[in-house]
This record gives C-alpha cells, sequence and structure tokens, in this order.
C-alpha cells in the first residue's frame, strides 16, 4: 500500500490559523522535553549524591566534608541516668518535696500517672563547676571536674519509656531490632585506620551477663557482618583463640597465610555476591594480623603507675571500668573508628533507694570517665576524639511510692521526655550547657534534642552527611536518621 493518500493532506497548504495551532503544540512540547530533562537530571544527580553503595572492606574512606573528630568513644550508660540528681537541679523539686506536682508545672506530662506521683527532691547536692560554671551534683565529683571540657545537652528526648525499644533506638535509630548500630553505620560510612584492629570494638562488662538486647546493641543488620562490632575483654586473651596452639617459624606462618588467602579468594570468585562470604574470609584474614598487634594494643602493663592511678585500676570500685576505659583510650590511639563501653548490668535503674543505687553507679564510673577526658587531652587526642556519655533515657522527677512517708527509700521510674546526655572532644563546644527541661525535670522544652538529632551530629562531627550515608537495599535507601524532622544541632559544634 502506498502512502498516496497521505499526501495531499502533507502537500496541502497551511492556514495562518493553523500554522500558529501547530506552533504552539511545538513550544509546549520543547517545554514538556526540557523540564523533564531537567527532572531527570536532577533524578540522576540525587541518586548519584545519594544511593551509592560503599565498598564491602574497612579500608579507609574519604568523608563527605572535612571532620572534627576521627574516631568516637561511646560511654553507654544503660538504665537511665537520673538528670534531676546529676546535671539538672531543680528548685521546685525542693519546694514542692513529697507533694503532688501541681498542674502548672506538669502541664508537659504524657501519661496522667506521670503526673500524679510525689515530687521528690535529689538528695544530692548540686554546686556550680569549672569556668563555664556548669551545675552538677557532689555524686560525681571527678567529672565535675571536666565540664569545661563538655557540652551538657539538658533536652534529650527519647520515644519510648521501656528500656529495649529506648536502647534500640539510641542505637539504631529504630525501636525494634534488625538495623545497624550506630558504630556500624560510621564504620560502614568512614572503614577504619588500622587493618590489624577491628573497627568498632565493644568493651562490655567482663561478666558474662550481657547488656540488654544482648548482641543487638552492636549488630550489623542488613550492612555487611564486617560492620559489626568485636567484643573485646579488658583482662586476659582479648579474644578467643588469638594466639596460635604452638608456634611456626615467621617464614612458615606468612607462607601459610598466603596460601590460605589464595584458596579463600578463590573459594570466593566462584561464588560472587556473597557477603557473608566476603566478610568471614575478611574477618580471618585481620584476625591472622591481630595475633600481635590486639596483644600489644591491650596490654595496659605498659602504663605507668599514675596513669593506671588516674582510671581508678586496682582500686575495688572502679577497677573494672576503669581498665575499658584505659582500653578504649589505647584503641583509638592505634586508630580504631569506633569503641564502645557498656556499664554493668542496669545500674543505672534506680528504681528504689535512688541516694544509695544512684551513688553506687557513680561511685564505678565516676574516677574512670574523668581520667579518660584528662588522659585523651594531655596526649593531644580529645581534639580528634569524640566522647559520649549518656543512656536511653533519664528519671522522672516524682518518687516511685505513694506514700510521702517512704521518700527516703524511694527511687525514679523512666523519664525518656526530658533527659542529659554530654559529649566532650571531637569539635563540640567546651564548656557549654545547651537546652532545657521544665521547672521540675519532666520533659524538655527548650531547643529539645532527638535521638535522630544526636545521631546526625555525631556523624557531621566526622565529617558525615547523614542524608548521603545511605545503603541501598531492595530499591530502598536506608540510613541511620530515618525521619525527616532529622537536624544536625550546629549550636554546639565549635
Amino acid at each position: 500500500m502506498t502512502d498516496s493518500t497521505a499526501q495531499p493532506e502533507l502537500m496541502s497548504e497551511i492556514s495562518r490559523r493553523r500554522f500558529f495551532d501547530r506552533m504552539t503544540d511545538g513550544l509546549y512540547g520543547v517545554a514538556l522535553t526540557s523540564l523533564l530533562g531537567q527532572q531527570s537530571q536532577a533524578f540522576a544527580a540525587e541518586e548519584t549524591h545519594h544511593a551509592q553503595r560503599l565498598p564491602e572492606n574497612l579500608k579507609p574512606r574519604s568523608p563527605h566534608f572535612k571532620p572534627r573528630a576521627t574516631s568516637v568513644i561511646h560511654l553507654c550508660m544503660q538504665g537511665g541516668p537520673s538528670q534531676v540528681d546529676l546535671f539538672d537541679p531543680k528548685p521546685a523539686l525542693k519546694k514542692y518535696h513529697g507533694q503532688t506536682a501541681p498542674r502548672e508545672l506538669t502541664g508537659n506530662a504524657v501519661f496522667e500517672t506521670d503526673r500524679t506521683g510525689k515530687l521528690m527532691q535529689s538528695p544530692f547536692a548540686f554546686k556550680r563547676h569549672g569556668k563555664s560554671g556548669a551545675w552538677v551534683s557532689d555524686a560525681l565529683p571527678h567529672i565535675a571536674q571536666e565540664v569545661d571540657q563538655m557540652t551538657i545537652v539538658r533536652s534529650m528526648y527519647n520515644v519510648h519509656p521501656n528500656h529495649e525499644p529506648a536502647i534500640y533506638k539510641m542505637q539504631s535509630g529504630q525501636t525494634f531490632p534488625g538495623h545497624p548500630a550506630l558504630g556500624s553505620w560510621i564504620t560502614y560510612g568512614l572503614g577504619n585506620e588500622n587493618q590489624n584492629l577491628p573497627a568498632y570494638v565493644v568493651l562490655a562488662d567482663p561478666s558474662n551477663r550481657l547488656p540488654v538486647n544482648n548482641v543487638d546493641n552492636w549488630m550489623s543488620g542488613y550492612l555487611s557482618p564486617l560492620y559489626q562490632g568485636t567484643r573485646m575483654k579488658a583482662t586476659g586473651s582479648p579474644l578467643l583463640n588469638l594466639a596460635p596452639d604452638y608456634a611456626h617459624a615467621e617464614q612458615v606462618s606468612r607462607n601459610k597465610q598466603q596460601l590460605l588467602k589464595q584458596l579463600d579468594r578463590m573459594h570466593q570468585k566462584q561464588r560472587p555476591g556473597q557477603q557473608e562470604l566476603e566478610a568471614r574470609i575478611q574477618n580471618y584474614e585481620m584476625a591472622a594480623n591481630m595475633q600481635l598487634e590486639a596483644t600489644e594494643t591491650l596490654d595496659i602493663s605498659q602504663e605507668t603507675s599514675d596513669t593506671l592511678n588516674m582510671y581508678g585500676i586496682d582500686q575495688k570500685e572502679t577497677d573494672s571500668f576503669g581498665r575499658r576505659c584505659l582500653l578504649a583510650r589505647r584503641l583509638v590511639e592505634k586508630g580504631v573508628r569506633f569503641v564502645q563501653l557498656y556499664t554493668r548490668g542496669q545500674m543505672w535503674d534506680n528504681h528504689s533507694k535512688i541516694q544509695k543505687s544512684l551513688l553506687s553507679a557513680c561511685g564505678q564510673t565516676d574516677l574512670p570517665v574523668a581520667g579518660l577526658l584528662k588522659d585523651l587531652r594531655q596526649r593531644g587526642l580529645l581534639d580528634s576524639t569524640l566522647v559520649l556519655w549518656g543512656g536511653e533515657f533519664g528519671r522522672l522527677p516524682t518518687a516511685q511510692i505513694t506514700s510521702s512517708a517512704k521518700m527516703n527509700v524511694a527511687g525514679r521510674d523512666h523519664g525518656p521526655y526530658g533527659f542529659s546526655a554530654w559529649m566532650a572532644g571531637g569539635g563540640v563546644k567546651q564548656g557549654l550547657v545547651y537546652g532545657n527541661t521544665d521547672e521540675v525535670g519532666y520533659a524538655s522544652v527548650e531547643n529539645r534534642v532527638s535521638i535522630q538529632d544526636w545521631h546526625a551530629t555525631v556523624l557531621h562531627l566526622l565529617g558525615l552527611d547523614h542524608e548521603r550515608l545511605v545503603y541501598e537495599r531492595n530499591g530502598l535507601g536506608e540510613r541511620l536518621t530515618h525521619q525527616f524532622s532529622t537536624n544536625v544541632v550546629h549550636d554546639i559544634i565549635a
């Protein structure tokens, strides 16, 4: 069939009206094409900007911008340290001690049961400390001497009043398991400076009792197992089976390791895309390198007696946590990216006899933590090391009893709506108190800082943009800060 029937139409004369009508169609088409092209370029730029998956290894990587800190020591005070007994004095608690909270002071109460308890004044005395004049109670006499190095954030808040969900939120940004921990995201983004040591080290209590949520605290979730935390011991061999059963000649050991490496890579080449296999091979290779360096790094016998005393080592109350604080300093000194310390059990969960139980928790950690800050500063490491201190929430300003006659044995229930945490070193302002809770310390009301804001700020100090630190899986761009309302707290950055 020929197209002769179409020729008359094509060859016919175009009227003036038809010409301008068709011309506008062309302009619309050009405009639409231009807009679609701009949108396509924007999407492409956004995908390049956000969605590039990083290599599955621990080699050091460049941050998104110039970092203020290169390593982190996270002091996990699980249980909920009481802000109104440590960093946030409230005169109203003394004025209304033993009374039901006046409505005008508790208008922020989320639950009516939080309001009906008897207000309880702190059994500890507060004083101003340092050039900054920050308030700290006498339960923390050693940390009080270091306030000029800190930013104390009084306006933190969490979204859940129970330990397990609140800890998941603090560690991973979500209230349920399965997501990578903060340390895993950081090592995914930055790798490690030292290829002979793990990038993410966990120093838990030496007893067999794991913290609440167990190993989920340092899990890598859907990230490669390379980025999960490696638990090390503070005494004895840092890892099980670290040393070989018997010694080989150095050249024999080297040849053996080289042969194993070649065999592993041959095995891996036949099984591409198996993330766990790649992680396992890299972990075995690191284990061989660790045999010498990990043992030396965690050998504190090289330290002076003055340093050991600074951390409270060989003192019954402070030895355990003091050893781990010292090891944290030695690890970041050797190039480890993220070190996480846990206290014994839930010793900050002071539901009863708060004067005794809180004082015990402080007594075990106060001197070691102050020693860590002092030691890092003296060695010139505090500028590049970000130290984080805090729990998953704080405590309520009310006594966890119904009778005012028993106030002397009372404790406090969980208080997620406003609590205190602090940062030191690594680019944060020195001697700053940021934000406030209401008159009785129930909820944060000024310069409120959410958990995701805290995460974003930590990443920012390390040179990572929380919106660009993305892991693509199943078509989703996963990130640590899931909420759209996340903000870096620039006011606390020096």
